[in-house]
C-alpha cells in the first residue's frame, strides 16, 4: 500500500460520543491538544479494526502504516500518527502508549472470542491501559499512579464490552464476554443474539459487574495520589461516572435497551469530584 494513500478510516465518532470524557475542561488547556492527538490516533485505527469492510489482513497492513508513521519509518499516510509523533516529540512521552493499542487493535482484527477473564484482562492492558499511562506521563506525574489507572482503565473497557455485548456481536461477530464464564451459568454467545437477557446471562453480567467493582475501589486511590489538582478532578469524575455505569448495568438489560449515562449523571459526578481540587 503507498505511503501516499491515507490509510484512516474515520467513523465520524468523536470525543463527545464517548460515556467518559477525554480531555475536557477539567484538564488543563495546555495538555488537552496532545490529549486529543492521542485520541485521534486511537479513534482512527479503532475505526480500522472495527470496518465492515477490510479484510482482517488489510486491517493489519494499515494499522502496520500507522505505526510506522508515528515511529518515523514513513512519513505520509497516516494523518493522526504524524499528528500523534509531532506531539510526542513536543511533551517527550513514549510512543509506546500508542503502539501498545495498536497491539490491541490488531488483535481485534483476526480475534473474536476470549475464553477467560484473563484473557480478556491482557486485551485490556493494551487496549484501555495505556490511555490512563498515556495521560499520567503527560502530566508528569509519579509511577505509583500507574496501578490503579490501570484498574480504571480496564473497568471502563469492561463497562463499555457489557453495554455494546449484543451490538458488537450482531455487528461484527465479536464478543468479548469471556466463554468460560457463560458456561459456568449455562449461558452461550447465541443467548447475547437475543432481544432480552437470559436468568444465565445475568448471572455472567452480575459477576462482571462484582469484578468491576473491586476494580473501581483500587481505582479511587487515583484522584487522592494524583499531584495535578485538575487531574484529580478530571479522574474523580471519571470513577464517579463508572460507578454510575456500574449501577445502571446491574439493573438494565443492555439488550433489550443500551444502557447509557444521562447529563444527569455527569453532573452529579462533576459535584462529587469538586472536592479533589484541594
Amino acid at each position: 500500500m503507498s505511503g501516499r494513500v491515507n490509510v484512516e478510516q474515520w467513523s465520524g465518532k468523536d470525543r463527545g460520543d464517548e460515556n467518559f470524557p477525554v480531555g475536557s475542561r477539567l484538564i488543563s488547556a495546555k495538555y488537552r491538544p496532545h490529549i486529543h492527538a492521542y485520541y485521534a490516533f486511537a479513534r482512527n485505527a479503532d475505526d480500522i479494526a472495527d470496518s465492515k469492510s477490510l479484510a482482517p489482513q488489510e486491517k493489519i497492513d494499515r494499522l502496520d502504516i500507522m505505526e510506522a508513521v508515528l515511529l518515523g519509518k514513513r512519513h505520509e499516510g497516516a494523518p493522526s500518527a504524524m499528528r500523534l509523533r509531532d506531539s510526542l516529540a513536543t511533551t517527550r512521552v513514549s510512543s509506546v502508549h500508542a503502539t501498545d493499542l495498536l497491539i490491541a487493535f490488531r488483535r481485534d482484527a483476526t480475534k473474536n472470542r476470549y475464553d477467560t477473564i484473563d484473557e480478556l484482562y491482557n486485551y485490556c492492558r493494551y487496549s484501555a491501559v495505556p490511555v490512563g499511562r498515556y495521560v499520567i506521563d503527560l502530566h508528569k506525574e509519579n509511577h505509583e499512579c500507574y496501578s490503579p489507572s490501570d484498574a480504571l482503565c480496564i473497568a471502563l473497557q469492561v463497562l463499555n464490552h457489557m453495554q455494546d455485548c449484543g451490538k458488537d456481536l450482531a455487528e461484527l461477530d465479536r464478543c468479548y464476554i469471556p466463554q468460560g464464564l457463560l458456561d459456568h451459568f449455562g449461558s452461550s454467545v447465541d443467548d447475547i443474539r437475543g432481544n432480552k437477557e437470559t436468568p444465565g446471562l445475568r448471572r455472567v453480567f452480575v459477576t462482571l459487574l462484582d469484578r468491576i467493582d473491586r476494580l473501581l475501589q483500587a481505582a479511587s486511590e487515583l484522584p487522592e495520589i494524583a499531584k495535578d489538582r485538575r487531574l484529580r478532578m478530571e479522574t474523580a469524575t471519571i470513577c464517579g461516572l463508572a460507578k454510575r455505569l456500574q449501577r445502571r448495568l446491574a439493573y438494565g438489560d443492555p439488550l433489550a435497551k443500551r444502557v447509557k449515562l444521562s447529563k444527569r449523571d455527569g453532573m452529579f459526578s462533576v459535584l462529587g469530584a469538586v472536592r479533589h481540587l484541594w
